[in-house]
């Protein structure tokens, strides 16, 4: 159960990272920095010379000693000459005021650069003249520090157990004397667990710092950088790759020249092959040493840069070889593109004639394809409304014989009930049948139910199809068991080609002003134009299925 939850807390560590950008996008990011590193050395010149204008002529020696620790902190990691000068300028401030801690600070800090810009005798000098039991208690992390470096220093130029022990003793003792919970004791814990191996611990000691650590801040480039060393150790290249390239990345957006991580990536480009971007990130690394004035660093590049620059050199040598190969290959292509050309320029010109005379060939094969294409469609347009027509006409002729057949009928057996009554002499009866209209009405009404349903029948999706020709709010909802209601039955005499409103009103029985009223109505309740409303209506529906 405790490894499932320790394995649960590693992916959600890690999920910060890897759901970040990719190694490509970070290398994309990598070279624009580099492509940029020019204006992030002009953007930090311009706040150190911005800082220098602040200073009034009147402060006094302590707030002059601030001021110069301010500039020693902004040139510390960028040019150590110009740090050493500040610092050796709070010596003179600390011995004026003759005040020990002051002085033993700023010679702890002019040890630590004597160190990195390579003058070693004068680092050692100055700590040895520092005893520890007579130091501040605030400077004993700064004391033991200076030392650590000083040996890392050192160590650059002479690898030796010795100095990698003396290392760790200095490293053990700051882990002593600085607070737990300082962002200094954490990154020095897990240097420690990198130097023994603690590889599992020291990872996820940085997982949880780089989870709160963002771009910009000064111990990003350091934290990444230890990612990167832990997967050189357990040779896990791609990893190694993306994490130097985010160190190198901050490392140049914050203009920090004394920098370890443009040095590994260049390692890890000579290992994969890509000569060019090695020796590109050796060329800066070098320049970043200079400028510094690191001498430590530069003597560790001078190794890796005649690796890279020998490699550089021979794939450089090899191209020019490629290259003029490729040259008298071409050159012998060009002859033989020349001759293509002439060659090709004479078809050209017969093709061009034969063109010409099938581009005239072909309009006229268009015009007369386009003709028959009219044609054919007007042909097909025709029988749709021939082939509807004889439909409709097919139902309604034989709906009409059924009609007429049963008005005989009921003819007849109205014949007989009139002629009944006469014989029995009922003339008061046959006046009121003759006067009631009851029968003419029930006719009417059996008859547009009859049109209702043969046209629907025709036109089964007439009423929703109606519908959508109007606006939401004016479309028709019939009553329960109706088909059609009036307006309807005007627009289906329409669908059947009957436009004339007499004949309409004629047959529906109603007033020509009254059918008037109800096309007008219908056509501004239209969702469409008025003026294609009735054009619309008469081509909705098609032919469907035969009454039986």
């Amino acid at each position: 159960m405790k490894k499932f939850l320790l394995l649960i807390l590693l992916i959600f560590l890690v999920c910060p990272v890897q759901a970040s950008d990719s190694t490509k996008t970070i290398l994309i990011k990598l070279n624009h920095a580099l492509a940029n590193k020019q204006k992030y050395v002009l953007l930090k010149e311009e706040r150190i010379l911005n800082f220098k204008k602040l200073k009034s002529e009147n402060l006094s020696k302590e707030q002059e000693y601030n001021y110069n620790k301010a500039l020693y902190a902004e040139y510390q990691k960028f040019n150590s000459d110009s740090a050493i000068l500040y610092v050796k300028k709070n010596l003179k401030i600390a011995e004026k005021l003759q005040n020990k801690e002051l002085k033993d600070w700023a010679q702890l800090q002019l040890a630590n650069l004597y160190s990195s810009s390579g003058k070693y005798r004068e680092s050692e000098a100055i700590l040895k003249s520092i005893h520890k039991k007579d130091l501040a208690k605030s400077l004993l992390s700064n004391y033991y520090v200076v030392y650590r470096e000083f040996f890392e220093h050192y160590n650059a130029n002479s690898v030796s157990k010795q100095y990698i022990a003396q290392i760790a003793k200095y490293r053990d003792s700051l882990l002593a004397v600085l607070p737990s919970s300082s962002l200094d004791y954490k990154i020095n814990l897990i240097q420690k667990n990198i130097s023994q191996k603690k590889l599992e611990t020291a990872k996820k000691q940085l997982f949880v710092l780089l989870k709160d650590t963002k771009e910009e801040d000064s111990q990003y480039a350091m934290i990444t950088y230890l990612f990167g060393s832990i997967y050189e150790s357990t040779h896990e290249l791609e990893l190694r790759k993306k994490y130097y390239a985010l160190s190198a990345t901050a490392d140049i957006k914050n203009a920090i020249k004394d920098n370890a991580s443009l040095q590994e990536l260049a390692l890890v480009f000579y290992e994969i092959g890509d000569v060019d971007m090695a020796y590109k990130l050796t060329q800066s690394a070098i320049e970043d040493a200079l400028y510094c004035n690191v001498q430590f660093r530069t003597l560790l590049m001078s190794e890796v840069y005649s690796i890279i620059n020998t490699a550089y050199l021979e794939r450089e040598a090899k191209r020019k070889t490629e290259l003029q190969l490729y040259l008298l290959c071409i050159s012998l292509l060009s002859v033989f593109l020349i001759v293509a050309v002439i060659y090709v320029y004479k078809q050209m010109k017969k093709v061009s004639k034969i063109r010409g005379e099938l581009y005239e060939t072909s309009q006229k094969l268009v015009e007369l394809n386009k003709d028959i294409s009219e044609t054919n469609n007007q042909l097909q347009e025709r029988n749709a409304q021939l082939s509807e027509s004889n439909h409709i006409k097919e139902e309604y002729i034989a709906h009409f014989f059924h009609l007429c057949s049963t008005y005989i009928n009921k003819i007849e057996n109205y014949r007989i009930i009139l002629n009944k009554k006469a014989t029995a002499k009922q003339f008061e009866e046959i006046h009121k049948m003759l006067k009631s209209t009851t029968l003419i009405d029930n006719e009417l009404e059996e008859l547009y139910k009859h049109f209702d349903s043969i046209f629907l029948n025709l036109y089964p999706t007439f009423v929703k199809d109606f519908n959508a020709l109007l606006i939401p709010e004016e479309q028709i909802v019939l009553k329960q068991g109706e088909l059609l209601n009036t307006e309807l039955r005007i627009f289906a005499l329409i669908r059947l080609g009957i436009n004339d409103s007499v004949k309409i009103a004629a047959f529906l029985r109603y007033s020509l002003s009254t059918i008037y009223n109800y096309r007008t109505r219908a056509r501004n309740k239209a969702a469409v134009s008025r003026n294609d409303f009735e054009e619309m209506v008469v081509k909705i529906g098609s032919i469907s299925v035969k009454i039986k």
